[in-house]
């Protein structure tokens, strides 16, 4: 496997831990970390001595969804004010998604190709052989539940924040499981306001398995892994393809096609033009936080209409 840039990989007895290592950017998502997740993915199926896969996150927080910042603000592609790499140049689909000039051209499968390549890297930890234990501490937003979502189970802090903020604007969750894991009205709810949920709320609402004040949750964590790693691989293996099996014949592949594809859209919007804008102005945070205020984020236990 060649040098990790946006993570580390290591095994530890019958553990694979693999942790999002980008803390001075929040394990913001780049283009890097979906494939360097399946690849770690992959090593470790392929390790018969490894039974179970850690995920969590270096820093304050397990992920804060996709590092942003640039793209929003205009300035990662090499002609930012078009929209398109310089004459002559290859298309690049990070071109495409990263600026979003109304007076441009926007290629919706280039952007689909781009988009789904990073779901397929989600999803290996969907499709991993054997089980995907998440740890989630400070925040999990955005993109980030991508990743925390598709794990097996998730274990997470009593006052960590998880959600998806960007169905207010500029987004719809790609990897689509947010009914198959809560239910459709739980999912609307949480959809139609960009609300998100303390980690106690999100066990009392089935998003996650356990949680633990911050002082206990590497405890609670590693119990957790330690009782799945006692089970023999083939067991692991069955049990799981079994339990997505389920899943799969729901259709849950169709309906992340749709995501996907409606992800893009929610980026070319006049809603959505207009919040870029927004970022190249004022910065992306303060874009976000103008995003946000009206909504007071407040999570739906708290929510007094």
């Amino acid at each position: 496997m060649d040098r990790l840039s946006t993570m580390t990989y290591e095994r530890t007895g019958r553990t694979a831990r693999i942790t999002l290592n980008r803390p001075e950017r929040g394990n913001g998502i780049t283009l890097e970390m979906p494939r360097e997740i399946a690849a770690c993915v992959e090593r470790a199926n392929l390790d018969p001595d490894v039974h179970v896969i850690a995920l969590s996150g270096n820093g304050k927080g397990f992920c804060g969804g996709y590092d942003l910042v640039a793209s929003a603000e205009q300035r990662m592609a090499p002609d930012a004010s078009h929209g398109a790499a310089a004459p002559g140049a290859p298309t690049d689909p990070r071109v495409i998604f990263e600026n979003h000039d109304p007076s441009a051209t926007w290629d919706p499968m280039v952007d689909w190709q781009m988009m789904s390549r990073n779901v397929r890297g989600f999803m290996s930890l969907f499709h991993s052989d054997k089980p995907v234990v998440c740890k989630v501490h400070g925040f999990c937003v955005a993109g980030g539940t991508d990743m925390a979502l598709c794990s097996d189970l998730l274990v997470i802090e009593d006052d960590a924040k998880i959600g998806y903020p960007p169905a207010r604007v500029w987004g719809v969750p790609t990897t689509a499981v947010w009914a198959y894991r809560i239910g459709i009205e739980k999912a609307k709810r949480l959809l139609f306001t960009g609300d998100c949920l303390s980690g106690k709320e999100a066990v009392e609402w089935g998003l996650a398995t356990e949680h633990a004040p911050r002082e206990r949750l590497d405890v609670r964590f590693e119990e957790l892994l330690e009782r799945v790693a006692r089970m023999p691989i083939n067991q692991l293996v069955m049990m799981k393809l079994l339990v997505n099996q389920t899943v799969a014949t729901m259709g849950l592949h169709t309906t992340q096609i749709l995501g996907t594809v409606f992800d893009g859209i929610a980026r070319h919007t006049k809603e959505g033009y207009a919040f870029q804008r927004r970022a190249a102005e004022a910065g992306f945070k303060e874009a976000v936080r103008e995003r946000d205020e009206p909504f007071g984020d407040v999570g739906p236990s708290t929510f007094k209409g």
